[in-house]
């Protein structure tokens, strides 16, 4: 089985990293940002602030496959 890892392809790897590492990892940014803004003492606003922050480079990701689910790939 040349070309493959753990008897997995290149394709398929990117495929599961995509679909679930990469939203993993934003689920691990909530909860890292929650802490941050708890230990900071942000308050309503600056936690808002921040969760804001990072909702919009989470909508990026999201779009993605809204738009490939819409044209159909």
């Amino acid at each position: 089985m040349e070309g493959t890892v753990f008897g997995f392809t290149e394709a398929q790897m990117v495929e599961l990293g995509m679909n679930y590492a990469v939203p993993g990892l934003m689920l691990l940014m909530l909860f890292i940002v929650g802490h941050l803004a708890w230990e900071s003492k942000a308050g309503k606003f600056g936690t808002m602030i921040l969760f804001i922050g990072l909702a919009l480079g989470m909508v990026g990701y999201v779009a993605k496959y809204l738009i490939k689910a819409k044209i159909g790939i």
